[in-house]
């Protein structure tokens, strides 16, 4: 077999395994969010941001997951470069990867509580939250868009592409929340979070296969690369 060959055969392969370690860590980190949820029980479901859980008692539990939602969104940023190359992608990929290292920092710059005046800390960690919230509903907006002409996306475009759109919707409806002391901002904020990692993992989903257990044709950008071409031996 030729490297030729072999390439695509490896690329799909290291694809496959990040896009199960992004549906893995995604789980965690959701799991993680319902503990500090029984750890921190004072904080409100309805009212607080998750980031509050960033100050106060397992703190370092919330700082893990920020760390983790970096971590598991460059994975996915990674599965769809290796799948797909990074050109069709590119204005998607990017924003995706913006969303994961603001979340990363994320944990260096705690938030001031709701109700608390912000100080130099909170106010970088307002900063770096808008930054990632926005990059990340229209990045899943792009990705959406761009995957359609993909096979192995084709029965998941419409859901994709609605999801993506209901992230975005969230993201405005949580703007009308701030500043309001009785308007129901942390809901608003879980359900957007919640919205967006079901994005991530239906759209990590079909890169999780096997590349042997894969079937249907070549994507439009494998065909690009010129996988799934007749090789000359």
């Amino acid at each position: 077999m030729t490297d030729r060959q072999e390439t695509p055969l490896l690329a799909s392969s290291r694809a496959s395994a990040l896009a199960r370690c992004c549906v893995a860590a995604v789980a965690l980190y959701v799991a993680v969010d319902v503990l500090l949820a029984f750890l921190r029980p004072h904080d409100s479901l309805l009212y607080n941001a998750e980031s509050d859980y960033g100050r106060g008692p397992f703190f370092w539990v919330m700082d893990l997951n920020f760390l983790l939602r970096c971590a598991l969104t460059l994975a996915l940023v990674g599965a769809l470069r290796l799948a797909f190359g990074a050109i069709a992608l590119k204005r998607g990929l990017f924003l995706l990867t913006l969303w994961a290292l603001c979340s990363g920092l994320l944990a260096l710059f705690a938030d001031d509580p709701e109700g608390q005046p912000l100080h130099g800390s909170g106010r970088i960690h307002v900063v770096l939250a808008f930054v990632a919230f926005v990059a990340v509903a229209i990045g899943t907006v792009l990705l959406s868009t761009a995957l359609r002409s993909e096979p192995r996306y084709q029965s998941l475009s419409g859901v994709l592409l609605t999801l993506s759109s209901l992230g975005v919707v969230s993201l405005l409806v949580l703007g009308k929340t701030l500043g309001r002391h009785h308007a129901p901002g942390g809901l608003v904020e879980r359900i957007f979070l919640g919205i967006e990692l079901a994005w991530i993992v239906l759209a990590a989903s079909p890169l999780a296969l096997p590349a042997a257990g894969r079937r249907g044709p070549v994507g439009a950008g494998a065909v690009e690369r010129g996988e799934g071409q007749p090789v000359s031996p």
